[in-house]
């Protein structure tokens, strides 16, 4: 979403290249880059404006260490600057409670049903809640429909009442089903309304008086740009809102919204939408953001989803067969699924330092799919003990998996060069590992 943005930022920089220490007329050539790269990111003139007078203001002045250049300087104070704009620190959603209430506002076609769903998922399994989702959206055809199948796919009760066009009446009757089945946590899917629309701004906000909700979160299309921003000013005037949820962020936007609308409302962002996947919801960092925005990729983030996927009890059993020389290509392949299960792979490689200069059709989403298949061309005896594979099992391999030899020569280059890493790694061999590497890289 951000790339336009970070490009242009990196030029902005690379004029205080070489520079020996920060000047009022170099840092003010820094700035005017910066502020257009705001600009054409559809921030605001005035946040913009202010956003870089404040920068400029930070840098003029400041002393230069020895180990710092000018530019490292200047990119610290934009980071910190982009950081404090988008709200500074995260802020946690409020679900306590007996039951807790999260109540949906949002725009039609903004992504509130799935949003509803994906964050019942996110409080079930991250937050080991007992959730409940109401269907309040009695306007939509299929609205109700929608939310049943989301609920089912993340094994959440989805609570609807046919006939009834009362959501106000809907939401109570759900709070009580909800109360008398202990359940911990009860998200309202309200329907969609148009800021403009007085009869329907009424309702919601009969709703949140009638059911006092602990969170109220509202929902807004990151790629409707600055009008976003307007229309979050327009709900929370309203509203009153604790706290705003981004969706579709992975789309061709250019981030103002995101950039801005804390700015604007003075509500933190608590979630970001990626993707129709259930399980693609992240929880809004601003200095995270900030990082992946200038192009220092986020690699707290990518940590924590590692250590999602991680499995003590598979670990210490890898361990063991490393230790013997036993990893084989079905150790192979559950580590692949485990990276796989970790997100896209576009999404991950934003997140690694110096990945997002890379264009979005050199990484391939299904890059592990030709792996796959190689491997599932194996015999268990094969897959069990790779040395069996000799030039004639190669040729079958490939014949089966619809590939060519060089692909099926390839993939176990690869794994013979994963399993000594990853050998050398667990049995101690780290330091001879790092002068290894040092060693290819002076060779480049």
């Amino acid at each position: 979403m951000f790339e336009g943005l970070t490009e242009k930022l990196e030029r902005s920089f690379k004029i205080l290249k070489g520079q020996g220490y920060i000047t009022e007329i170099n840092v003010a050539e820094t700035v005017k880059e910066v502020r257009k790269a705001l600009l054409d990111a559809d921030v605001s003139y005035k946040i913009a404006k202010d956003v870089t007078n404040e920068i400029k203001e930070k840098a003029i002045g400041q002393k230069i260490l020895t180990s710092v250049s000018p530019s490292q300087l200047m990119v610290k104070i934009v980071h910190d600057e982009l950081a404090e704009l988008m709200g500074g620190e995260h802020t946690e959603i409020n679900v306590k409670g007996s039951p807790a209430i999260v109540l949906i506002a949002g725009l039609q076609g903004s992504g509130k049903t799935t949003f509803s769903a994906k964050l019942a998922n996110y409080l079930k399994t991250k937050k080991s809640k007992t959730v409940m989702l109401v269907a309040g959206d009695v306007y939509r055809p299929a609205a109700i429909d929608q939310l049943k199948v989301l609920g089912e796919q993340v094994g959440v009760e989805v609570y609807s009442e046919d006939g009834n066009k009362n959501p106000v009446q809907i939401a109570q009757h759900a709070i009580e089903h909800a109360k008398a089945q202990n359940k911990n946590v009860v998200i309202i899917d309200t329907a969609g309304r148009l800021a403009v629309d007085e009869e329907m701004m009424n309702e919601i906000a009969k709703i949140k008086e009638t059911v006092k909700p602990q969170e109220t979160l509202f929902v807004v299309d990151a790629m409707t740009g600055q009008d976003a921003v307007n229309t979050a000013k327009a709900f929370n005037d309203r509203l009153d809102f604790d706290g705003v949820v981004l969706t579709k962020l992975d789309g061709d936007t250019r981030g103002g919204a995101a950039l801005t609308i804390r700015t604007v409302v003075e509500k933190p962002i608590k979630f970001v939408g990626l993707g129709e996947k259930m399980d693609a919801l992240d929880i809004f960092y601003p200095k995270r953001m900030a990082d992946r925005i200038l192009g220092m990729g986020d690699i707290v983030s990518l940590v924590e989803k590692a250590q999602e996927q991680f499995d003590a009890e598979e670990a210490a059993k890898l361990k063991k067969k490393l230790a013997k020389n036993e990893f084989n290509y079905n150790d192979f392949l559950k580590q692949i699924q485990q990276i796989k299960k970790m997100g896209s792979i576009k999404d991950l490689a934003g997140m690694i330092p110096g990945m997002s200069k890379i264009k979005d059709e050199d990484i391939d989403d299904d890059a592990f799919k030709s792996i796959e298949a190689i491997i599932g061309s194996m015999t268990p005896e094969e897959r069990e003990n790779p040395k069996l594979i000799n030039g004639s099992r190669k040729r079958r391999i490939a014949l089966g998996s619809g590939n060519n030899i060089e692909e099926v020569n390839r993939l176990i280059k690869q794994f013979e060069e994963t399993s000594k890493m990853m050998r050398m790694v667990t049995t101690g061999g780290a330091k001879k590992m790092m002068q290894m590497m040092q060693q290819a890289k002076r060779r480049h």
